[in-house]
């Protein structure tokens, strides 16, 4: 999906979350998303869309220097919004040191994790994945 304006990531957030949430079944733990792509690219203006439509009252902002942040959502399926930034991280033992495990195994949690490339040992196998990438002409196409 090709996204021209924040308007247009807007859009594409819902209809994402939307699609996610209706195929979604009954997962032993959380839902885990992956978001790749270049710098700048738009993971965290993808993140804020999801949780604005997720209606989250703090402002959403990058976690690339406090790793993860997390934000408690009015949602029947979801009690907690966890947003991580993963890029500097070294490896899996410093998501792990985070409390990783503790995030993935409750159901009632949404995760979005930027670069899960950098810790592709620990995203459980039933994750969804999104890649951003810049176009020629300066928008961002998301494939999923």
């Amino acid at each position: 999906m090709l996204s021209k304006s924040l308007k247009d990531t807007e859009k594409i957030a819902q209809l994402f979350l939307n699609k996610i949430l209706k195929s979604h079944t009954e997962l032993p733990g959380a839902l885990v998303i992956g978001l790749s792509g270049d710098l700048g690219a738009g993971k965290t203006t993808f993140t804020k869309a999801i949780a604005q439509y997720l209606k989250v009252k703090n402002k959403i902002t990058s976690p690339t220097f406090v790793i993860i942040k997390k934000y408690l959502l009015k949602n029947p399926k979801y009690k907690f919004l966890f947003h991580i930034d993963a890029y500097r991280l070294k490896n899996e033992q410093e998501l792990l040191h985070l409390g990783w495990e503790e995030i993935i195994s409750n159901k009632k949690h949404l995760v979005f994790i930027e670069w899960p490339e950098n810790v592709a040992g620990v995203i459980p196998p039933r994750s969804r994945f999104i890649h951003i990438s810049h176009t020629k002409d300066g928008h961002r196409n998301f494939k999923f």
